[in-house]
């Protein structure tokens, strides 16, 4: 049976998911942060390549552990941006021994998609939400169909937080800006994917992505993360609305006594919030099924079938 493993080296986290057709063996997750402050022009810092090098590293020693016949590393929205994605390739070739695949918004939303489709036990329409740290994805269709229509938008957790907010907490005029441009881009969804609104409004929404699961942690005011828990849970508009209420009129240290919310996601979460609310209201979804599958089991279901 074949052993694969998926690095995911996302704006907020990078993540390790080892499995085979049938069993999960590791799940790993470590805050690296690719995209907060991150300047395209200049490239990642020094900081940033030691914090996903020590990461790697963990992976690599975890990988090896474990028996594994095929290993595959793939970056999304922080590298996507990279105007020289260079260093980036260079430590993962070091740590890893393979090549780094930056993948398209597009296939970060289909491998998003398979992961949970494959998961949920529903037949009818599914609208999967997974807010990143630099960007959006909002994929429509069924287990049967796949893919029928997705966009990627370049707007997330940490993206909206650098652009938008320099006040701790973020002022009423900062907050509502954020809002009106996480519009225009959900504007640009429901004109580029029509399918798209009458999923969110009349179908099955899932949500995947830290955002959508801190913002359910924090709801249930959970003091130690228990991912079997959040997988399932119905998280409803006026729990979205009354988490970002509390989170966004709070300053950082205060908010990061919220149970629930991690303390590397504390200067990012409103951000985040903004995103999710802003679809909420926006396509009146009264409420979202979380989701603890994602793009890692989406990318580790087709390495370990090929």
């Amino acid at each position: 049976m074949t052993v694969g493993a998926i690095i995911d080296l996302g704006s907020t986290s990078s993540r390790l998911i080892i499995g085979s057709a049938t069993e999960i063996s590791v799940r790993q997750a470590i805050m690296t942060k690719m995209g907060s402050d991150l300047d395209p022009s200049m490239g990642l810092s020094a900081e940033t390549l030691g914090r996903l090098r020590s990461a790697l590293e963990t992976f690599a020693t975890e990988i090896k552990g474990h028996g594994v016949d095929s290993v595959r590393v793939i970056a999304t929205a922080a590298a996507r941006d990279l105007a020289d994605p260079g260093p980036l390739r260079a430590v993962v070739n070091e740590t890893c021994g393979v090549e780094l695949e930056i993948v398209s918004g597009d296939e970060e939303g289909r491998l998003g998609f398979l992961g949970v489709s494959q998961s949920i036990d529903t037949d009818g329409p599914i609208a999967v939400v997974d807010i990143g740290g630099r960007s959006t994805e909002v994929i429509v269709g069924s287990a049967g169909d796949g893919v029928l229509g997705s966009l990627s938008m370049d707007l997330g957790a940490a993206r909206i937080t650098d652009e938008f907010f320099e006040l701790d907490p973020p002022g009423p005029e900062a907050l509502s800006a954020a809002l009106s441009v996480v519009g225009l881009h959900l504007d640009d969804l429901a004109r580029e994917v029509p399918l798209a609104s009458t999923v969110l409004e009349s179908g099955t929404v899932v949500g995947v992505g830290g955002t959508i699961t801190t913002a359910a942690a924090v709801e249930l005011g959970m003091i130690e993360y228990d991912r079997e828990v959040i997988n399932g849970f119905e998280l409803s508009k006026e729990a979205a609305e009354d988490v970002f209420r509390t989170l966004a009129t709070e300053v950082a240290a205060d908010r990061a006594f919220n149970p629930g919310l991690q303390a590397d996601r504390v200067d990012i979460i409103v951000g985040g919030m903004c995103m999710l609310i802003g679809l909420m209201r926006q396509f009146d979804v009264e409420s979202l099924r979380v989701s603890e599958h994602d793009m890692l089991d989406g990318a580790l279901s087709e390495l370990v079938a090929s």
